[in-house]
């Protein structure tokens, strides 16, 4: 989807703003090549931005709770397959996107985008700041409460990067509204403090929000430092039975405020890792184009974890799923060519770590070590 700016938008915010979404112009410096999961570096580039300059906040976003503030978006721009690598192109500007869900990450990023650096640091692949602009507007959770009903009355919501929610310890690819407004409320319960009974709400949700249109795709994609996910990308329509409009106001307007807010907190899980990247529109066109790479990288890491599982079965447990993720994904990306020890940096292990997991995963399979 091609992206403008209005040459004159402000980068401030009034002291108040709970929640807000930049968006970054990027320009390569050549034709560099950047690894399947390159998302889990800007990532790591965007937390150490934070660590340079606010000690406190930094180790609240890496040892917080589970509800992390912020979201940051994959790169929106032509990327193409140079063997089992992206290749960046240097007359393309990239895209990169960061919503902030609470006051001190607004309030750190208000400052910082005053003083912004000159490139974003990805492994040998630097990107040049070309501009920030305001992407989603500043705005408070009770101003998202307040506002009036839109019209006509429906939520459309596209969902641009393969999006995912858990379920009994499996990945769940479908956008019923229980799922969507859970991981809403979730957020909005953590962050505004405006909660909401989570349990009569979402009872609220499934008899009265109905699924007037959609258009879904699955894809498999590796995501965040260890495994893959199944997810969708696509839009969807969502409108209130009648019954549901003659009542429940509050419900109603909590409805409305929580479709307004699923752009700032994305959709799903590991949206700190691009994925449940959403907008508030019927946006088909929007949906991002998943390279072939990252779904086949996703598939091997898949067919992986399933033969370790298999074979560690007796264990039972979760730990052994968890670990089965774990050697899939660094045999999977040590079979794409990637080093162990750019491995062990993403998963933030230690180096003899990732080594000993590598040659345990392969001798499970029967490999030459």
């Amino acid at each position: 989807m091609k992206r403008s700016f209005k040459k004159n938008t402000s980068l401030s915010w009034s002291a108040d703003t709970e929640l807000v979404g930049l968006v970054l112009a990027l320009r390569p410096t050549g034709a560099d090549l950047l690894y399947p999961q390159y998302t889990i570096g800007l990532h790591a580039w965007f937390l150490d931005q934070v660590r340079q300059t606010s000690p406190d906040l930094s180790a609240y976003l890496h040892d917080g709770e589970s509800e992390k503030p912020f979201t940051i978006s994959a790169l929106e721009g032509a990327l193409k397959m140079s063997g089992k690598h992206l290749q960046l192109q240097p007359e393309q500007t990239y895209f990169w996107s960061i919503t902030a869900l609470s006051q001190p990450v607004v309030q750190w990023l208000a400052e910082w985008v005053q003083c912004l650096p000159t490139q974003v640091e990805l492994r040998n692949a630097p990107l040049t700041i070309q501009s920030c602009q305001i992407a989603l507007a500043p705005t408070t959770y009770r101003q998202l409460l307040d506002a009036p009903i839109p019209k006509p009355a429906q939520v459309n919501l596209s969902f641009v990067s393969p999006t995912s929610f858990r379920r009994k310890g499996h990945h769940f690819p479908l956008p019923l509204p229980t799922n969507l407004f859970h991981s809403y409320l979730r957020r909005w319960n953590y962050f505004s403090n405006l909660p909401v009974e989570q349990e009569s709400f979402l009872d609220w949700v499934d008899e009265s929000v109905i699924i007037r249109r959609h258009q879904i795709a699955s894809t498999k994609v590796a995501a965040g430092k260890r495994g893959m996910v199944t997810g969708f990308t696509g839009a969807i329509e969502l409108g209130l039975s009648k019954k549901s409009s003659l009542a429940s106001p509050q419900n109603q307007q909590l409805f409305y405020a929580l479709g307004r807010f699923a752009p700032y907190c994305g959709t799903g899980h590991k949206t700190t890792f691009g994925l449940g990247q959403t907008r508030y529109q019927w946006q088909i066109e929007a949906t991002e184009k998943i390279s072939t790479h990252s779904q086949q990288l996703g598939e091997r890491i898949a067919e992986l974890a399933e033969q370790f599982t298999t074979q560690r079965k007796r264990t039972g447990g979760t730990r052994t799923q968890k670990i089965a993720e774990t050697w899939a994904t660094i045999l999977a990306r040590r079979e794409d060519g990637e080093s162990l020890q750019a491995i062990a940096v993403d998963l933030e292990m230690p180096y003899e770590t990732v080594k000993t997991y590598a040659k345990l995963a392969r001798r499970a399979l029967r490999q030459p070590d």
